[in-house]
């Protein structure tokens, strides 16, 4: 360990007595410039160093460099509960939460790199006509020059303007007009004449002369190569042609013995059509001028839903595919097409699935001999105004594609726009790997590529980024909100990589979450890019390839909650394995580890899923076993959230639940549903819409703990019912905070603020209700102890079926899943999403075997847990298959995936190249898979 005292801030952090959360006078140095991880069981103080204490102070230090407004509010921060901090840098923290609820905000304008496309698209973006494939160019007075000066030596050139009549202007009136401006000549298709000539006594013009066959010499030059004003006298002739031509001119000259005419057109237009000439607004959809006129830039809009029209796409249509083609009345369209379908070739027996984009596109706007869905749904809101055609359409509407951009949020135009053959739309939808690999060798000419040179340069290196953390499944235009925390924080860090900053601190909370271990040595590459470029960069995780590559490691414990808060231990991994204190060091070293299961739970019941197309599936048939525990892993992006999370859940939740979930695109769920009764998605989501729920409401404890303080002797002398000891209702509670015990304050800029409440000191009730004591602690006293201390406050006072007993088995539960050291009434904006995860999983233990029999879901569990701390989960997921459930989880934890009864590999790799099975059975026969990359990474574990 190294010595606080003698440490240089210069080349340390120096934290001096940190008393935050659970620390106990915690004193560390840690190394400037390079890799810490800080390590511990879950609860140990990890974050409560990384987060609470070093983020918070260089926040708060950033916050004293402000303007005023901020300043005002610096008094009032509360400022870390530490003696000093020496060499703290500026702060940045990549949490795992996804922050936006934006729906404009994507993959693209979050990372930049679409910020660059549209520069590069303006730039050097060329734009085609639709109707003939042309090219469409605005001519310059250069270009006129130029083409003038490229003919040969002494050949003979005039320059003419199209003759434009103004609204209400006879031909004669305009010649006389342009006599009197300094202009002599005119062609008149046939040869050039005088306006003189052409205009006869008292200015009636000459028979035959049509304003259509008109042309104004502007000039008559002979090209001299060597004549220097020569190039001068052009350039004014184009210029005053295109003024007099309104955007228009024509050179005519002789080559040989023909005559010949080039027209250049100062306007944007071709093939009859008026265009937008490339600009950053015109490929924003987050603009007025570039979204989409019809979904204004969202990709998306309220309309009929192809997945509720179409439920079940392996059907044909003549089996039924279309649900609402069916009965006698709407059966007339159906009928339709199926006896005229062999006059144009339409396979009514083929799955929907298997039809090609045209024939798809036919079913909905039909032809000649059929009325296709769209004209099919155009009747029914003709008819809206009976209340059967109202109930049958919003049966189908939905959130569906923008039919008029196809979800790529941009105007219809913005398309027409090419970089070496792509458009912008083509790019910010093809996977992150393949956009790198069109980028890295894109096909421009000279001039093009000096222009773009600085913008491909930028471009390239974060899509690099992107694709080094293992996001390469993702596209530029996937929206920010669908994406996981895992994925969040990785696209986070590959943006602070690609601005380029140094002499930072970078505080990540578990950046390998969501990553496959074959992925994890492409994160610490980067990991190790960030601090090579001068920055320090602390990283709280678990994962044992990540601990054994930091420069420094910092283990807090010994254990968690109150038993925590020490330095365990602080250096380099090898000096960790000869630690026998840290539970890292045992659980790396095999001194101590999670045993094999004694055996592997046969199944014979199942559900199946059939026909799974959703995303990146093909055409999944997958059995999942019922009363086991069955794992679905599989590399980053290979369709395990789309098979678990958007087909099984969705369709046990309409099945079981009774909730009315929108169908995926799959066919069929069959097996023996009849022996579940609910299912249950288990996420990292928090476990309650407002700050103000917590782990003891959540789990109704905190029902019974209103209950006790009611009966108090000085509640019944006032009177107060157990509702007034609620901080969620008026009554009992502090009305300054509304319960919350802080103030949220909205800065400008800048992540909002949490300031104590002033009135009641973070204490959320009223002082008549802290008056009330039970055995000597308040109502807040009671939410300050952690859920072990609870336990042992309430088991002095038990008895058989008392209030006491009951809260007790209520707060068991998470003690039995690792988070005793949570406190009751912690907030739940301030819990990790796999603390949240978990608080979840106790209510249903606490259950007990009165809970219907239910398949949970579980997604990736093991988010913010030690190894040590995994042991409790897989004793919590034995606790709820022994009462008669089933569990199915989504995960790359080596320890999970070796303890499953069933194991289902997904890939082989991510987006396009995954989706499909490459792997069911047991642990045992999954290592002897050789196409499966994570039987490659579960050897060691079962040896």
């Amino acid at each position: 360990m190294i010595d606080v005292n003698r440490a240089n801030p210069k080349d340390y952090i120096v934290v001096i007595r940190s008393r935050v959360n659970n620390l106990k006078n915690l004193s560390v140095a840690i190394p400037r410039r390079k890799l810490v991880v800080i390590t511990g069981l879950s609860g140990s103080g990890k974050s409560s160093l990384a987060f609470d204490t070093l983020y918070a102070d260089g926040q708060r230090r950033y916050v004293e460099s402000l303007s005023s407004y901020a300043r005002q509010f610096l008094g009032r921060m509360d400022k870390p509960d530490v003696d000093n901090i020496l060499g703290i840098s500026p702060a940045i923290a990549i949490e795992q939460k996804v922050k936006t609820r934006n729906p404009r905000s994507t993959v693209g304008t979050s990372t930049e790199v679409y910020e660059y496309l549209k520069l590069l698209f303006a730039r050097i973006g060329k734009t085609y006509s639709p109707v003939s494939g042309r090219q469409v160019k605005r001519h310059r007075v250069s270009d006129v020059t130029r083409f003038i000066l490229s003919l040969p030596e002494e050949t003979v050139v005039l320059i003419f303007s199209p003759l434009t009549l103004e609204s209400g202007r006879t031909l004669q009136q305009k010649l006389q007009v342009l006599l009197q401006q300094g202009f002599s000549r005119v062609y008149t298709g046939n040869a050039i004449e005088r306006i003189e000539d052409l205009l006869e006594e008292k200015g009636r013009i000459k028979k035959n002369t049509r304003p259509e066959n008109c042309y104004l010499v502007i000039d008559r030059v002979r090209v001299v190569h060597d004549d220097k004003e020569l190039e001068t006298r052009i350039a004014d002739s184009a210029q005053t042609a295109f003024y007099e031509g309104k955007g228009y001119l024509k050179v005519v000259y002789t080559q040989g013995n023909q005559q010949k005419m080039v027209d250049f057109s100062h306007r944007f237009e071709l093939d009859g059509i008026q265009f937008e000439e490339p600009s950053v607004n015109l490929f924003t959809f987050n603009n007025p001028y570039g979204a989409c006129k019809r979904c204004e830039g969202f990709g998306s809009i309220m309309g009929i839903d192809e997945r509720l029209v179409i439920p079940n796409p392996a059907l044909s249509v003549y089996d039924g595919a279309i649900a609402c083609w069916k009965g006698e009345k709407m059966g007339r369209w159906k009928d339709q097409l199926v006896q005229n379908a062999y006059r144009f070739d339409f396979p009514i027996h083929k799955p929907y699935y298997q039809l090609t984009e045209e024939q798809k596109e036919l079913l909905w706007t039909g032809n000649e001999y059929f009325k296709g869905l769209n004209a099919f749904f155009a009747r029914l809101e003709e008819k809206a105004y009976k209340i059967q055609y109202r109930v049958m359409l919003s049966r189908y509407r939905g959130k569906t594609i923008c039919p008029e951009c196809k979800g790529t949020r941009l105007r219809k135009d913005a398309n027409y726009v090419l970089v070496a053959g792509k458009s912008i739309s083509q790019i910010v939808q093809m996977q992150l790997d393949e956009c790198l690999d069109f980028f890295k060798n894109i096909k421009l000419d000279d001039q093009d590529r000096q222009i773009a040179r600085r913008l491909l340069t930028e471009i390239v290196n974060r899509l690099q980024f992107l694709n080094d953390v293992g996001l390469g499944y993702l596209t530029l235009n996937r929206s920010s909100a669908t994406l996981s925390g895992g994925e969040s924080q990785r696209i986070n860090l590959a943006t602070s990589l690609g601005s380029s900053l140094a002499g930072s601190m970078y505080i990540l909370d578990e950046p390998s979450i969501g990553l496959h271990p074959r992925d994890t040595q492409r994160l610490i590459r980067v990991l190790k890019q960030l601090r090579d470029v001068g920055n320090t960069v602390i990283v709280v995780e678990h994962d044992e390839e990540i601990i054994r590559a930091a420069d420094d490691i910092i283990d807090i414990g010994p254990d968690s909650g109150e038993h925590g808060g020490e330095l365990v231990f602080q250096g380099a991994f090898d000096a960790l394995k000869n630690n026998d204190v840290s539970y890292t060091a045992l659980y790396l070293t095999g001194r101590k580890k999670i045993e094999l299961p004694a055996f592997r739970r046969p199944w014979h019941n199942y559900i199946e899923i059939k026909d799974a197309f959703e995303h990146n599936l093909k055409n999944l048939q997958v059995k999942i076993p019922l009363n086991v525990l069955t794992v679905v892993t599989g590399v980053s992006g290979s369709g395990k959230s789309t098979l678990v999370r958007d087909i099984l859940y969705t369709l046990l939740k309409r099945t079981l639940n009774g909730e009315m979930a929108q169908p995926g695109k799959l066919a069929v769920l069959s097996g023996e549903i009849n022996r579940l009764q609910r299912t249950e998605y288990i996420d990292q989501n928090p476990i309650g819409r407002s700050s103000r729920s917590n782990p003891v409401t959540y789990l109704k404890a905190f029902d019974d703990i209103r209950e006790l303080f009611s009966r108090q002797p000085l509640a019944k002398l006032r009177a107060y019912k157990p509702g007034y000891f609620s901080f969620n209702i008026p009554g009992g509670r502090c009305e300054q905070c509304e319960g919350e015990g802080v103030i949220k304050v909205e800065m400008q800029f800048m992540a909002d603020i949490y300031l104590q409440c002033e009135a009641c000191h973070g204490k959320r009730f009223k002082e008549e209700v802290l008056e009330i004591k039970y055995r000597g602690k308040s109502i807040s006293d009671i939410l300050e102890l952690t859920v072990d201390d609870a336990i042992a406050f309430f088991s002095e006072a038990t008895k058989n079926n008392s209030l006491e007993q009951k809260i007790i088995e209520k707060l068991k539960p998470l003690q039995e899943t690792g988070l005793g050291y949570l406190r009751l009434g912690q907030s739940s904006n301030t819990l990790s999403g796999g603390e949240a995860q978990r608080i979840k999983l106790a209510s249903f233990l606490a259950k007990g075997s009165h809970a219907p029999a239910t398949l949970f879901i579980f997604d990736e569990p093991t988010t913010g847990l030690h190894v040590h701390d995994i042991s409790k989960l897989l004793n919590a997921f034995q606790a709820l298959i022994e009462n008669g459930h089933s569990i199915v989880v989504i995960e790359h934890n080596a320890e999970i995936i070796k303890s499953a009864d069933w194991v289902i590999d997904l890939g082989p790799e991510g987006g396009d190249r995954g989706g499909q099975i490459v792997f069911e059975g047991t642990p045992e026969e999954l290592v002897r898979c050789k196409e499966s990359f994570t039987g490659q990474f579960l050897k060691d574990k079962l040896q």
